[in-house]
């Protein structure tokens, strides 16, 4: 797999007549890319891939963990900093290509551009790369959603009058962990947000304590071995406001006549539009306050786009997300998400979409 993505990547340097490629992980910023090419998870790093070599620059921390995770020629070094050690490393070549959208000003002015090299930005290689799932990532992406799926049901059982948002993201994040993941998301906390608080696209777990007759959005996922899965799912402590089921009943026509129109050559703002229109013709085009979706894979948002302003067109190999949603100041909102792949023929879902209504607790 490491040897088919450097392979990938080499051509797209061959093409740019690049003669080496570099890439920094600081304090874990940018790890993902470095885990995708080279296989290491550390949270510092430094990879000079050229045509013909592949060397990985670590600390001692990582010592047995780099040799352990990555086939790549491993240097363990502590004297100097990883910028600097790379700028030593490519005085000798003449077009270096790095990621600019990954590196500061300060850290480029103070170590790269003394090197008197031609330094091209190729911020979009990996992006590029990572964006075309291979069999084994979209493997990994289904075991997460499954994790996810599964943590949810069980932590369901223990809603209650009473229960706080946060009592309830604990359960949730404890249940993923038992079932074999790594954690929920890498960098985000999950949205829990009850009652008037759904109005809030991306309201973390509070003290609020559920109500009953209230209805609870819950926007969580899982990691697996890296990857990640992203669902949304609504439940409501008691019957729900008849307001609720009719907004979940639109929902849930716009999610699905976006999610049937996906294939490749489809650009990721008609998808969104698909979706926006359902909404609008019922009312709440106002409401409707983000894109549609996104895409998953070793981060939870990452390439392709889909919304009004995409100008992403999808094609085989990308996993994204569908979720419309609507949310109304001092009532609530809801959202309904899962993930798809976009398949040569069309589309596959990822999270197995079932389950999509407002959930109805009986634990009053």
């Amino acid at each position: 797999m490491i040897k088919s993505r450097l392979k990938r990547l080499r051509d797209l340097m061959s093409r740019n007549e690049i003669e080496a490629f570099v890439l920094l992980v600081d304090e874990r910023a940018n790890s993902e890319s470095c885990h995708y090419i080279s296989g290491f998870r550390g949270s510092s790093a430094a990879l000079i891939i050229d045509l013909e070599r592949e060397i990985l620059i670590t600390d001692g921390r990582y010592k047995t963990q780099s040799k352990n995770q990555s086939p790549f020629e491993i240097i363990i070094q502590s004297k100097i900093s990883l910028p600097q050690f790379i700028a030593e490393h490519v005085k000798n070549y003449k077009r270096v290509g790095f990621e600019a959208d990954k590196i500061s000003h300060a850290m480029f002015t103070k170590y790269f551009e003394p090197v008197k090299i031609q330094w091209l930005d190729a911020s979009k290689f990996i992006h590029e790369l990572r964006r075309t799932k291979d069999p084994e990532e979209i493997k990994l992406i289904k075991q997460a959603a499954i994790i996810a799926r599964k943590a949810y049901g069980n932590a369901l059982k223990s809603v209650r009058a009473g229960m706080s948002e946060i009592e309830f993201d604990i359960i949730l994040n404890g249940e993923i962990k038992k079932l074999g993941a790594e954690k929920g998301w890498a960098h985000d906390d999950f949205i829990v947000a009850s009652g008037f608080r759904s109005a809030m696209c991306h309201a973390p777990a509070t003290m609020k304590k559920f109500e009953a007759g209230e209805t609870v959005t819950i926007d969580y996922g899982a990691m697996y071995q890296g990857y990640m899965s992203d669902i949304t799912r609504n439940f409501s402590l008691g019957k729900p406001d008849k307001k609720a089921l009719e907004i979940n009943q639109i929902l849930l026509d716009a999610h699905h006549a976006a999610a049937d129109f996906l294939k490749p050559g489809i650009s990721g703002s008609e998808v969104d539009q698909i979706a926006r229109d359902i909404i609008t013709k019922a009312g709440y085009g106002e409401n409707f306050l983000h894109g549609l979706g996104h895409g998953l894979g070793l981060e939870v948002h990452e390439a392709p786009r889909l919304s009004r302003t995409s100008d992403d067109i999808l094609q085989a190999g990308d996993v994204v997300t569908i979720e419309p949603g609507i949310y109304i100041e001092g009532f609530g909102g809801l959202r309904i998400e899962d993930d798809y792949l976009i398949t040569p023929e069309g589309h596959e879902c990822l999270t197995v979409n079932d389950n999509q209504s407002i959930e109805i607790l009986d634990v009053l």
